[in-house]
C-alpha cells in the first residue's frame, strides 16, 4: 500500500500544478488583465492540456522513479516529458479547432518544466536528508579526498548519495593551485598535499581517499610519506586500467597496498595472439594450486579454453583453486588432477586421457633455504619432474610447452637456482627431439606469492615486530602475480620454440625499503613502533639477482616488456649423461658437485 502512496500524491500534485500554471501563463501573457474569452478558452483547453502532459509523465516513468537517487537522467526525463507534452498539447488544440495565444504555449512549457523539475529536486533533497537523519551523524567518518578531478568528484557525489550515513566529505586536496578555495560538488578544495597534516588535525579527519587512478606511482609514494604518520585510514582507487569500463565507484576503494606503490606501467596484451593458441584448446597447468600456477589458470579461463586441467601434488591447493574457478567456468571446463610430476607413468596416462594442446609448467620447489637442506628433492622435482612433463608433452604432440623459470637460475648461488637452470637446458634441448614448441619464461620475485617476503612481513607487523631483513643492501626485482601471469601467456604466444624470454622487471627494490613501506602502510613508524632487524644472508641467497648470465645477451621482441635471451645450444647427449649422475649421488655434497659440473657459473652459498 505504501508503495503506491508517493506516486499517487505526485500524480495529484502534478495535476494541480498544471492547472495553476495554465492560468498563471495567461496572467503573465496579458500582464494581469485577462479578458473573459481567454479564461473560457483555457478552461475549454484544460482537458487536452492535462491529458497531453500526464500521458507524457507516465510514458517517461516520472511516477516510478526513486527520486532519492535522482540525477541528470531524471532531470532530462522531466525536460523531455514537458517538451513533448507541450508539442502534443499544441497539436491537439489544432486538431480540435481550439486556440490560445501562441506565447501561452511557451510560457506554460517553461513554467511546467520549472515547477515539476524543482518539485522533484526538492523531493530528492528531502529524501536524502530524511535517509541520513540525525541518528547517523555520530557514525559518520570525516573523509578527505585527495584529487579534485573527475574521479574525486565522482567519489564525493557517490558518498553524498549512497554513503552519507557512514562518511562525511570534508573537502578536497589538489596540487593545482588554481583550484584552491573553489567549490566542486558543493565541497571546497582546501589546499595541496603539504596541507594534509594540518587539515587532518583541523577537521579531525579519520579517512583519506586517494582518488587519482591515472597518476604515477611515485606521486602515490610521496603522498603516502605525508599520510602514513597521521594514523588515518587510507584508501585508494585502483589504476584506470583495472577499473571496469572506467567506472569509478566507492566499492572500488581498497586500503593502500605495497602493490599500489610499485612503479609499473599498464600491460598491453595482444589478446588476439593469446586467444589464437588458447581459445577452445585443452590447456594443462602444472602447479595449478601455487601462486603463479593459480593465476595462470585464472588468466587462461578468460580466453575460454575447451578444457583447463588443474594439475598439482597437493590436494588442498587443487581443491581451493577448483572451488574458486568452478563458480565462473562453464560446466565441464575444469578438471582437477592430483598427480606427481616425478611419476612419468602417471603423466603418460593423464596426457593419453585428455590430449592437452598447451602446457604451462609452473610446478617446482622454489623455497631457497629449504632446498639447501634437501638438494636431492630439488633435483627430483625441478629437473627430473620437468624432464618428465616435457618429454611426455612432446611425445603426445602438444603444440606449446611453456616453462616458468626464475632469475635465481642466472649465475646461481642456490640449489634451487641451479636446478632451475638445468631445467631450462632440458626444455631447450627438447626442441631438437619433438615438434612441440618449447618455451621458457624467466622472471624475478612476485609480490604476495607463497614464500615471498610480503606475507612474512605482514605477519611480523601484525604481531608487533620485529620485521626481519637479511641485509640492508639486499635488493630484488618485483612484479605482481597478475602481471607476471599475463606476460607468461603473451610470451607463450610469441615463442616459436627454443626461446628463453625475460620479463621486464622494472627497477630493483631494496628489501629494507619494502619493509619500511609496509610498516608505514600499517599505520606505524619504522624503528619507532615496529623495529627492523637484520639477520644476515640465508643459505643459498645472494644480495642481488640477475636476469642474464655473463655469456647471454638479449634481443628485443614485439612486446616492450618481453626480451629474448641469446643462448648457446646445449649438447643433449652430454646433458643427459650428466643428469643421470644424480642417480649415483650418496650425499648432498655429491649433488652440489654434479650441479657445478653442469652449471659452471653455479657458486654455492651452501652450508652443508
Amino acid at each position: 500500500m505504501r508503495s503506491y502512496l508517493l506516486p499517487s500524491i505526485l500524480f495529484i500534485t502534478d495535476i494541480v500544478t498544471i492547472v495553476i500554471v495554465a492560468f498563471i501563463s495567461l496572467f503573465i501573457r496579458f500582464d494581469g488583465h485577462i479578458e473573459p474569452q481567454y479564461i473560457n478558452q483555457m478552461v475549454d483547453a484544460l482537458p487536452l492540456l492535462l491529458i497531453s502532459y500526464m500521458l507524457m509523465f507516465l510514458i517517461m516513468h516520472l511516477y516510478t522513479r526513486i527520486w532519492r537517487y535522482a540525477g541528470m537522467r531524471e532531470v532530462l526525463a522531466v525536460f523531455v516529458a514537458t517538451t513533448i507534452g507541450t508539442a502534443l498539447f499544441y497539436s491537439s488544440m489544432f486538431v480540435f479547432g481550439k486556440s490560445l495565444p501562441r506565447s501561452v504555449y511557451f510560457i506554460t512549457w517553461f513554467l511546467t518544466t520549472g515547477a515539476v523539475g524543482m518539485g522533484r529536486m526538492l523531493l530528492h533533497y528531502v529524501a536524502l536528508h530524511y535517509s541520513s537523519g540525525d541518528d547517523g551523524e555520530s557514525g559518520q567518518v570525516n573523509t578527505l579526498i585527495i584529487g579534485a578531478g573527475d574521479a574525486g568528484a565522482t567519489i564525493a557525489r557517490e558518498i553524498e548519495r549512497y554513503h552519507k550515513r557512514s562518511r562525511r566529505v570534508i573537502g578536497y586536496v589538489d596540487d593545482d593551485m588554481f583550484k584552491h578555495n573553489r567549490l566542486m560538488n558543493g565541497f571546497r578544495i582546501l589546499g595541496n598535499r603539504e596541507d594534509i597534516p594540518a587539515l587532518v588535525a583541523k577537521y579531525k579527519v579519520e579517512e583519506i581517499i586517494i582518488a587519482m587512478p591515472s597518476v604515477k606511482r611515485d606521486i602515490i609514494q610521496e603522498i603516502m610519506e605525508i599520510c602514513s604518520p597521521l594514523k588515518c585510514k587510507i584508501n585508494i582507487l585502483p589504476g584506470m586500467y583495472q577499473l571496469l569500463d572506467d567506472e569509478v565507484l566507492v566499492s572500488h576503494l581498497h586500503p593502500v597496498s605495497i602493490e599500489d606503490l610499485l612503479e609499473r606501467d599498464e600491460i598491453q596484451l595482444d589478446t588476439s595472439k593469446v586467444e589464437t593458441y588458447l581459445k577452445d584448446k585443452v590447456v594443462l597447468v602444472t602447479g595449478a594450486g601455487g601462486s603463479i600456477g593459480s593465476e595462470i589458470c585464472r588468466q587462461v579461463l578468460r580466453v575460454k579454453p575447451k578444457k583447463l586441467l588443474l594439475l598439482g601434488h597437493g590436494e588442498n591447493s587443487i581443491y581451493l583453486i577448483h572451488q574458486e574457478l568452478r563458480n565462473i567456468a562453464p560446466q565441464d571446463t575444469l578438471v582437477p588432477i592430483i598427480a606427481d610430476i616425478r611419476d612419468k607413468n602417471q603423466l603418460e596416462q593423464i596426457f593419453k586421457n585428455y590430449n592437452p594442446d598447451v602446457v604451462f609448467h609452473a610446478a617446482a620447489h622454489k623455497h631457497v633455504p629449504l632446498m639447501e637442506i634437501q638438494p636431492i628433492a630439488a633435483v627430483l622435482n625441478n629437473i627430473y619432474g620437468t624432464r618428465n612433463v616435457a618429454d611426455v608433452a612432446g611425445a603426445h604432440g602438444v603444440d606449446r610447452f611453456v616453462m616458468i623459470s626464475t632469475d635465481k637460475a642466472v649465475n646461481p648461488t642456490s640449489v634451487m637456482g641451479a636446478t632451475k637452470r638445468v631445467a631450462e637446458k632440458v626444455v631447450l634441448g627438447m626442441n631438437h627431439t619433438y615438434d612441440t614448441k618449447f618455451i621458457t619464461v624467466r622472471f624475478g620475485n612476485v609480490l604476495g606469492s607463497r614464500g615471498s617476503v610480503i606475507p612474512l612481513f605482514r605477519k611480523q607487523i601484525e604481531t608487533g615486530g620485529p620485521v626481519t631483513v637479511t641485509d640492508p643492501e639486499m635488493t630484488r626485482y618485483f612484479m605482481t602475480i597478475p602481471e607476471a601471469s599475463q606476460l607468461v601467456l603473451q610470451a607463450g604466444a610469441m615463442g616459436n620454440g627454443g626461446e628463453v624470454f625475460l620479463l621486464d622487471m622494472g627497477e630493483p627494490v631494496k628489501i629494507v625499503d619494502l619493509a619500511k613501506n609496509m610498516i608505514r602502510l600499517s599505520g606505524f613508524e619504522p624503528n619507532k613502533d615496529i623495529r627492523i632487524e637484520f639477520t644476515g644472508l640465508r643459505p643459498g641467497e645472494k644480495l642481488y639477482e640477475e636476469l642474464l648470465t655473463a655469456e647471454e645477451g638479449t634481443n628485443t621482441t614485439t612486446h616492450k616488456k618481453i626480451f629474448e635471451a641469446a643462448l648457446e645450444d646445449v649438447d643433449q647427449e652430454w646433458l643427459s649423461r650428466e643428469i643421470e649422475r644424480f642417480d649415483t649421488c650418496k650425499t648432498d655434497i655429491d649433488v652440489i658437485n654434479v650441479l657445478q659440473d653442469i652449471i659452471p657459473t653455479y657458486d654455492p652459498n651452501h652450508n652443508v
